[in-house]
């Protein structure tokens, strides 16, 4: 395993985009929309990381309840893993509470679900299979 993103909760990627991109030097990699996520997403390379800004799209996303009670931020922490099933499944057998109990669509064809972060003290957790 390894870190693949972090995800960052923003009001407008446009403006973010400006902060990473001419303050920091990085570069967006490539833009997204998760529909039913309610979410836009810029990913920006960072060594063999990335940063992955999410920008919601309307009232009824996840990250924009996310900002309401919290504001822009950090907003979880994925993890890179080979076998997204068997993952979810060592898990489950843990005991460990899981918001999704099965992969869903991610950015960029990739394969995710979320870790509650009431098992993980507190950080919410994306597992994330990348496609071939």
């Amino acid at each position: 395993m390894k870190i693949d993103h972090i995800g960052i909760a923003v009001k407008s990627l446009a403006e973010a985009t400006q902060v990473y991109e001419h303050a920091l030097g990085l570069k967006v990699s490539g833009y997204d929309e998760i529909e039913d996520q309610g979410v836009r997403i810029a990913m920006l390379n960072i060594g063999e990381s990335r940063i992955e800004l999410l920008e919601p799209t309307g009232a009824e996303s996840p990250i924009e309840k996310f900002m309401s009670k919290r504001g822009e931020g950090i907003h979880h922490i994925a993890l890179d893993v080979d076998d997204i099933e068997n993952a979810l499944e060592r898990l489950k057998a843990a005991g460990v509470r899981l918001v999704d109990s099965a992969p869903r669509r991610g950015a960029h064809n990739t394969r995710t679900a979320f870790i509650h972060p009431s098992s993980t003290h507190g950080v919410l957790l994306e597992l994330v299979q990348h496609g071939e």
